[in-house]
This record gives structure tokens, C-alpha cells and sequence, in this order.
């Protein structure tokens, strides 16, 4: 059983798993200022939907350091993929926006015990307008 799919790389324990997901969604609004009072308000639209994915490597252990190379390789292509949950929500398309990675703990050689991660990841703006815009509200002064 997998615990997330980001196009064709698998998130379960035997490649590279995470230990948390943090997921922020903002909404869009355009401010106007008014003298005297409060400014109004009118939606834009959605806005940035990120996701957090911090997790903990142990090579040969826990994972997979060649995970870390494939999602760097796959970032670098600039591509969105498809995220999905293990469960079967599709989250939509995602762009790698950055990789942290930070090695500890080595052997004798160099190589790391240890390899913590925080993987980026940005939703993709749609390519496409929805097929129906919903009504402007007016704003009133």
C-alpha cells in the first residue's frame, strides 16, 4: 500500500515517506480603500494551494536515497503531476517547487545515516477557464 502518488514516483516506505502533510489554500480578494470606513472586499478567485511533505530517510534502512534523485530529476523538468492520495482523492496537478535536504549522521565514507527531507509542491494553474464563471457581485460603497 502506497501512501501518495505524485505522477509515476510512489511515497511508501520503501521509497522515500513522509512524516507529515501540510496543506495551505488561500482565496484571492481585490482590496478598495474608503475614507471613514473599512475596505470592501471582492473575490477574485482561488488563489496558491501548497503542500508540505517533511520526512526522514535512513538509507538501507528506511527507504531509498535514489527516491531524493528522482523527485530532484523530476522537478528539474519543470512538469505539474498528478497528486494522489492512497485512499484515491486526486488532488490535481502539482508542480516540485523546492527540495530540502539536509544528510547527518555518516558513515566512514561519507555516505549519510541519515537524510532529512521537506519536498514543495504548488498547485498547477489550470490550464483551462472553468466553463462558467459565477456572477459578479456588486460592491457597494
Amino acid at each position: 500500500m502506497h501512501m501518495m502518488a505524485l505522477g509515476m514516483f510512489i511515497f511508501e516506505i520503501g521509497t522515500l515517506a513522509y512524516q507529515e502533510l501540510s496543506r495551505k489554500t488561500a482565496w484571492r480578494h481585490a482590496r478598495g480603500e474608503r475614507f471613514g470606513a473599512l475596505a470592501t472586499a471582492q473575490y477574485l478567485g482561488p488563489g496558491d494551494d501548497t503542500i508540505s511533505l517533511p520526512g526522514v530517510l535512513y538509507p538501507g534502512q528506511i527507504g531509498d536515497y535514489s527516491a531524493i534523485t528522482r523527485l530532484r530529476d523530476m522537478g528539474n523538468t519543470g512538469d505539474a503531476y498528478l497528486l494522489v492520495t492512497g485512499y484515491g482523492d486526486v488532488l490535481g496537478q502539482y508542480l516540485i517547487t523546492s527540495l530540502d535536504e539536509t544528510q547527518s549522521l555518516f558513515f566512514e565514507d561519507g555516505a549519510p545515516r541519515k537524510v532529512s527531507f521537506t519536498i514543495e509542491l504548488s498547485r498547477a494553474p489550470d490550464s483551462e477557464l472553468p466553463a462558467a464563471l459565477p456572477a459578479v457581485q456588486p460592491v457597494t460603497v
